[in-house]
This record gives structure tokens, C-alpha cells and sequence, in this order.
């Protein structure tokens, strides 16, 4: 199983912007084994209850306005996998959403790490309302039965911060 990351994707211009966190998630990719898929969480994707997307091709959501055209111009149809997205919602009791593509959260910091845009990408929404422990209890879940990423614990522990 490969290692469980907290991955900040900055401004929606890090694909452009010549700083250390691009330099730094430019070279993540080769610094690991290629997964098999990606199961991601972002802040960017709110749902009233779980939801996991379970698309052949993922989006680009550009959820984001004001800034220069060739942002918009950015996509990155990484495909999706429907057995794993299947297997996540059966873990964590999660709706399917056969539309959603890959948000900002999603889509700038995996084009950096794995520009190819060919190994399968879930996202997992997020239920900002139902608190951290909802989200600990999302996490163990997934990760008991499928070694799903440990990180979501520490993100939804660091983005709900006092929360309880």
C-alpha cells in the first residue's frame, strides 16, 4: 500500500506559478511506486451525506472565477474506476454521483504529481456540518476495508480544528 498524503493545492495558478510547493509536487510522483488509484477529498465538494463520484472519465471542475484564461484552458481527464468507487461508497456507506468530475483540490495538485493523468482518480465529498468525528468514523471505515488513505483523518482533524 502506498503512503497516505495531506497534499495542499495552493492557488489555483500552481500550475503556473514558479514557487517551491510546484517544484516540490513535480517531483512527488517520482518519488513513489505509480498507484493503481487515487482516492481523494477535498474541501471543494460539499454533500449532505457521503457521496463518492463513479464517472468512466473524470471533469475538470474550474470552481473558481477571476483568473487568467489559460487556467480554464487546464483540464485533466483522469479516468475514473467504477469498481473502486463502488467499493469506497459500499465502505462508507456513500451515495454514487455518476456526474461529478475532479474539483481544483483535486485536479491541480494531481496534474503536477502525475501529469499523465492516467492512473484512475475518486473523490470523496465532504460533510462540513457533520463535524470531525463524522469524517474520523468516514476514514476508519474506508481504511479498515481498504486500506484507504489515513490522511483524510489528519486533514478533516486539521480542517475542523475545534469543531467538536
Amino acid at each position: 500500500m502506498l503512503p497516505a498524503l495531506f497534499v495542499s493545492h495552493g492557488a489555483p495558478t500552481l500550475p503556473f506559478d514558479d514557487i517551491p510547493a510546484r517544484t516540490f509536487l513535480k517531483g512527488l510522483g517520482a518519488t513513489m511506486p505509480k498507484p493503481k488509484g487515487i482516492v481523494i477529498a477535498t474541501a471543494h465538494w460539499e454533500t449532505q451525506a457521503p457521496a463518492v463520484n463513479r464517472v468512466a472519465v473524470n471533469g475538470t471542475i474550474h470552481d473558481f472565477q477571476g483568473f487568467p484564461k489559460p487556467l480554464y484552458e487546464l483540464t485533466y481527464p483522469a479516468p475514473g474506476d467504477a469498481a473502486l468507487s463502488d467499493r469506497v461508497a459500499a465502505l462508507i456507506g456513500a451515495d454514487i454521483d455518476n456526474r461529478r468530475g475532479l474539483d481544483h483540490g483535486a485536479w491541480v495538485p494531481l496534474m503536477l504529481i502525475y501529469p499523465a493523468h492516467d492512473i484512475p482518480v475518486v473523490q470523496i465529498a465532504v460533510q462540513t456540518r457533520m463535524g470531525v468525528a463524522h469524517h474520523i468514523d468516514l476514514g476508519r471505515a474506508g481504511c479498515a476495508g481498504a486500506g484507504l488513505v489515513e490522511a483524510i483523518l489528519r486533514l478533516v482533524e486539521r480542517s475542523f480544528a475545534g469543531a467538536r
